[in-house]
């Protein structure tokens, strides 16, 4: 085992400190990775403060890991010291079942997939993020990180971009669909620039107009007010997706209203509350209410290339280690343009 000094919250709702947690010895098909930098994802605030259920203390969160591979096991094909890579969302799955097979392992169905933090290993060994100086990952669910791309703005794809992306694909944005993109914060400002390099006509749907400046110079091409009755009333019947990201409840039957018909309405936001919905709100038109997570390990791989091809990563704002706690507080108030990242030098 190898002792890492790392920022844990002790218990729920707690503060982030610094302490140390243990990571395995590099086994046959491992890769120990020095992290250079972590995003900080409103999931990580979710999961620290059990608002998505009972979790695991202490909990080191952090699932938008970019570093450098400093060791590899023996029996290592994909990776060499040196190397630029990431971690997203999962370290592990039970790699059999049809979903894994075909790449869905963020939809494994012999087990669901192991989270980089907040769960228990094949070992039996509670799992620790990415707030800390290295991790060790099987090669199988690390991703190469494309050299066009700076670590720092990569960080936050594996967990924003991923999850931005893959919706967008498999519900074929590109030219000639309208997409609206709900929220402008840590993921809606993703979807608004993967939506556009895609090709598609990009609505941004916002609380406020404060943001509009960068939505548009993100690649928006409209951007309308939520808080504005008007709103809804202008755009009735005109999105064929919208992709919501936030993380509060909605009136979804007014969202739903501004689909055209056999529209999508797909959610990555996750509310800690139930939402409810009049089902005669996707009966007319034929609409769909979905969901969608992360993406697998080959789509995530898939979506780096993408950004790189397009020359954009995240916008970000760095801060240190000892900002932890603020910065969740910021997250919180809708106070970061338009993702944390921690400089994981300053964890020591």
């Amino acid at each position: 085992m190898t002792t890492v000094v790392a920022y844990a919250a002790p218990a729920a709702k707690a503060p982030l400190e610094r302490t140390t947690i243990e990571r395995r010895e590099v086994r046959e098909h491992d890769v120990l990775i020095d992290i250079k930098f972590a995003g900080i994802c409103h999931s990580d605030i979710h999961q620290a403060r059990e608002g998505w259920g009972e979790a695991i203390f202490p909990m080191v969160p952090g699932h938008e890991i970019a570093g450098v591979v400093s060791e590899v096991g023996p029996g290592v094909t994909k990776f060499a010291v040196g190397d630029r890579v990431g971690v997203g969302c999962m370290v592990d799955s039970c790699r059999e079942c049809d979903n894994c097979r075909a790449g869905l392992e963020q939809y494994c169905t012999g087990g669901g997939m192991t989270g980089t933090y907040n769960a228990v290993g094949k070992d039996g060994e509670p799992t620790y993020g990415g707030y800390s100086q290295k991790i060790v990952v099987d090669e199988n669910y690390v991703v190469r990180i494309p050299d066009a791309l700076g670590l720092d703005v990569a960080a936050p794809l594996l967990c924003a971009g991923i999850t931005t992306y893959s919706p967008l694909k498999h519900w074929n944005a590109g030219p000639g669909k309208k997409v609206a993109v709900l929220g402008m914060g840590g993921l809606g400002h993703m979807g608004v620039k993967i939506a556009h390099a895609l090709g598609a006509e990009v609505t941004v749907l916002s609380q406020s107009l404060r943001k509009k400046d960068d939505g548009l110079k993100l690649g928006a091409d409209h951007y309308h007010a939520t808080s504005d009755p008007e709103t809804f009333k202008a755009l009735r019947g005109t999105f064929d997706l919208i992709l919501s990201t936030v993380s509060t409840p909605l009136d979804l039957d007014a969202y739903l209203a501004l689909l055209r018909t056999d529209g999508a309405f797909v959610n990555v936001g996750a509310p800690e509350e139930p939402v409810r919905l009049n089902l005669f709100s996707v009966i007319g038109g034929r609409k769909t209410l979905a969901g969608s997570g992360i993406g697998g390990i080959r789509e995530t791989q898939e979506m780096l290339d993408f950004c790189a091809a397009h020359g954009f990563g995240a916008e970000i704002e760095l801060i240190g280690a000892s900002e932890i706690n603020e910065a969740y507080e910021r997250v919180l108030a809708s106070d970061v343009r338009y993702r944390f990242v921690i400089d994981t030098a300053t964890i020591r």
